[in-house]
Parts: structure tokens; sequence; C-alpha cells
């Protein structure tokens, strides 16, 4: 049987880091609401409660019985979940004054304590709270101090219930996996089997199981999820997939024949559809980016059901979804948080059934089973690319000539990233067509032609980014060639705006 921890999500921008981090100990987790906890599901080895936007005193506040959990499972409160498990057993909760923000250092902690075993005297850790814990049950002692909160860490006497009011999470606490250790492994019992091998092995035996010798159809995108997921279905049902290609047109340069070539030496059985006219008819004159996204997200969604109608009896929709995404399309609240593009919706105008092989993973964990699944480097570590490509770099109407244009200068500088040897310190890099003309000369004559801006950021999970600080030699190198050897462009900017405020892409 495969053990889980179970992450209870109070709201928290950082559960998914705990998710990373857990996973990260070759221990498989799953994050549900923290009103869903599987009573039922004797896999679970034990529990961690996660941050949240509230207080705990708030009206609005989430709040669950720990009922059937406490004192039969190890539980592992963080932040508002320590101040949860503070406050409803007895102890008090209030305002900190002042936001406890940044790092901070556990001046005094019980390094007896299973939690804290082996950290380091003074370990830097990351406060992130509005509240503070004042005063603790009777029953709870307190296991770890900083300079200003008192209560930086305690257990409840003769039970394994621990909180910790900093983040062990973030990289800024800086032995915050040893404590997840310490917790996952040493007192819940984890045997470290979650692995990528692991994982294909199960999930190829699922696969067969459920699937049977139904056909199934899958989407291409070029990306590495739905690559991954691909070559995961064909080594599971072989034939039996059906992967469908779509060039809608707004691709990089050559891409739908080398991704499409690619697709074809992993064995995978690909039909490549050139539907590029039909895109450029229906955005002709079109400029909102929603609109665009809009067009083409309905375009390809029509190309891919003609196509997929073309395939006698399939049953079954395979999509590349990862746990992100599902993640974030949990109801918490009773309303959706973020509703994705991969979680529902097309299989419902198709009339087929869902298959997610790699629903469980986060991105780091899919670029390890495409790795143990023998898929090429540069399949494995492609940037992530928007899903109606050029048309969202492309700012005012989108036009062949244009795309072209744009084409040519992103080869240029996606091919220097990776001859300098710097595509891989970079989560994302793309050029983008401005909707301007700038005055420049060329030889002896006065041009007025296109601006292009080039972007490249460095992020861990695209939630925040900055820009990518890249040597001044390698972008004089990349804005000459883009100048000399595309035709229409006559200068080239480097974004260096951070997310937030910007965003990655321009639309």
């Amino acid at each position: 049987m495969q053990q889980k921890i179970i992450i209870l999500d109070f709201g928290s921008q950082t559960t998914q880091l705990i998710g990373r981090r857990v996973r990260e100990l070759n221990t498989y987790c799953e994050i549900v609401p923290y009103n869903k906890f599987p009573h039922d599901d004797p896999s679970v080895i034990g529990v961690i409660l996660s941050g949240s936007p509230f207080s705990v005193y708030d009206e609005k506040a989430f709040r669950m019985s720990l009922d059937g959990i406490r004192g039969r499972l190890p539980i592992l409160g963080i932040c508002y979940g320590a101040q949860f498990m503070a406050y409803t057993n007895g102890g008090t909760v209030e305002p900190a004054g002042t936001r406890e923000y940044g790092r901070a250092h556990l001046e005094k902690f019980d390094a007896a304590n299973p939690l804290l075993k082996g950290l380091e005297p003074s370990t830097q850790v990351w406060m992130s709270h509005g509240d503070t814990i004042t005063s603790i049950p009777s029953n709870f002692k307190i296991i770890a101090s900083t300079d200003k909160v008192a209560v930086a860490a305690y257990q409840a006497e003769g039970e394994q219930l621990w909180g910790v009011q900093f983040h062990p999470e973030v990289y800024h606490s800086v032995q915050g996996t040893e404590l997840l250790r310490n917790f996952v492994v040493d007192i819940c019992g984890s045997r470290q089997d979650w692995s990528a091998a692991s994982f294909i092995e199960s999930t190829v035996a699922a696969l067969k199981e459920q699937l049977g010798d139904d056909k199934v159809v899958l989407g291409l995108s070029g990306g590495v999820d739905s690559s991954v997921a691909a070559v995961l279905l064909n080594k599971a049902i072989g034939k039996n997939l059906t992967c469908i290609f779509v060039d809608h047109g707004m691709l990089r340069k050559n891409e739908f024949a080398n991704v499409l070539h690619d697709y074809e030496c992993l064995g995978l059985n690909v039909i490549g559809v050139d539907a590029s006219a039909e895109f450029f008819a229906e955005l002709a004159g079109v400029t909102d980016p929603e609109r665009k996204r809009k067009i083409i997200g309905k375009g390809f969604i029509d190309v891919f059901d003609r196509e997929a109608h073309k395939i006698k009896d399939v049953k079954w929709l395979a999509q590349g979804t990862i746990y992100p995404d599902c993640i974030e399309s949990l109801s918490i609240t009773g309303t959706t948080i973020k509703s994705h593009h991969n979680v529902g919706g097309l299989p419902e105008k198709m009339n087929l059934k869902l298959c997610e092989p790699l629903r469980l993973l986060f991105k780091d964990e899919v670029r390890a089973v495409g790795r143990e699944l023998g898929m090429p480097e540069h399949l494995i570590k492609r940037h992530p690319f928007p899903g109606p490509g050029l048309a969202v770099r492309i700012l005012g109407d989108i036009t062949p000539e244009k795309v072209a244009v744009l084409q040519n200068a992103d080869d240029i500088f996606i091919s220097a990233l990776h001859e300098w040897g710097l595509y891989d310190q970079v989560w994302q890099a793309g050029a983008i067509l401005l909707p301007v003309q700038s005055v420049g000369v060329m030889g002896d004559e006065r041009t007025y032609e296109r601006a292009v801006a080039l972007r490249a950021v460095t992020s861990t999970d695209a939630m925040t980014a900055d820009w990518a600080h890249l040597p001044y030699d390698f972008m004089a190198k990349v804005s000459n060639d883009i100048i000399n050897k595309v035709k229409g462009v006559n200068r080239v900017c480097y974004d260096i705006s951070s997310k937030p405020p910007a965003t990655i892409e321009w639309e």
C-alpha cells in the first residue's frame, strides 16, 4: 500500500510548496481542502495543516474538527495550522501589533524534541503572520522561541501533535527540510519509496486496468506535460493511443515539423494537422488579447474534435493535467480558486471519458518521470510556451507576415541561449513584436521598421519571476543578429520588468 501524508489546505499561498517539499522526501502526499479529510483511507500516515489568509478568530475563518485524527495520526500545524490548534484547545491568539514577516532565528529550542532533532543553534526560519500565539493550552509545551516570538513552536504533552508559527517549507527557512524530514520520516514513519520509477510502475499498471482495450485520443502541444503523458500512455496501451498535434500557425520556427519528428522517434502514433489557414482567417483584424485567446482556444477544440471523430471507437480523452492544475481548481470556500483549461470542459463536448495520468505530479516530478521513461532532454527541459503561441507575443492584429518576422527573431534568441549555455538558466524566454515602428539607418538609407522586445525570466513556479541578468556580450550579439538577419526589424529592446507587477507574457 502506498503511504501518504495528507496536507489540509486552509488557503495558504505556500500549500503547494509544502506538498513539493514532502514529495522531495520521496514520500507521496495529497493536498485536500481543510474539510475533506479522507477518514476511511488506511494509507494515511500523517497530517499537515497549512497556513491561511484568515485569522483564527475571524467569522469567516476555516474551521474543522480533528476528531478521529488526533491521537491516531501525527499532526503538524504550520502558521495558521499551529494557531488553529492552539486556539481551539484553549490557547490565545492575538494580533501581533506589527506583522511578523521575514527572517528570524530560533534562539531557544528543545534540541531533544523529535521535531527539532539535528537543527543548528540559532537556525534561520521564515515568519509570515499578522497574529501570534500569546498563550498555549495547559497541556502544551513550548519547544522553540525567537527573540520576538515566544511560541515559535510547541508540542502537546504526551501526543504526536506539533505546531510551528514559521514556514519550514520556504527556501529562507534554512533547515526547514530537516524539520519536515523529522516529521515525515522519523515521526510518521515514511518508507520514502515514492519515486519516478515507482510512479511509472504503478501508473502503467493502473492505466492498463482502467483502459483495457479501449482507444484513447490525446492532444499534444509540444510541451513537457502532454509529451510525458503521451509516452506514459504509450507504454501502457501502445497503438490504442492516438495523439493529435495541431499547428495553429503561431508555433515557433520549424516547431511543427521538429516536434512531430520527435514524437515519431518516440514511437508515438501521431496525427499532425496544419490548420494555420483557418486560424489566420479567424484572427484577421483582431487586436484584443482576450479575444485572440478565445478564438484560438475555440479553434483548437473544433479542429481537435473534428480530427478525433475520424478515429473509430475512441472512448477516452487523455490530458496532460498536472497536480497544480487540480489544486488551483479545488473548491475550498464553495467557489473555485482558479478554473484551469485542463480541468474539465472538453470531455463533455466530445462525450468521452477523461484520463489524466499525471494529475498527481508536480512539474519537477513530470520532468523526472520523463527522464525515467528515456525521453530526450530537449523535450523534458523545454521552456513553458503559451497555448495561443506567438499570437500573444504579437501586440496588435495577427498576420502571417508578422508571425514570420517574430518566428525568425525568436529563433535567433532561443538558439543563442542554447549556444551560449544559458537556456537551462532561464525559466522562460521569447521575443515580442511591438506595435510600433522606429527610425533607423542601414547603409546610407533611413529606415522606418519594426521593433522587437526580448523577454527572459528566472522563476521556480511562474507565480513570481525576475528578469534574467543575461551577459551584455550575449545581448549585443543577439540584437545585432536580429537586426541584420530579420528583414523588417531595426530595433531590439530588453524587458527588465519583474513579476509582479508585470507578467511574464505581454498579453
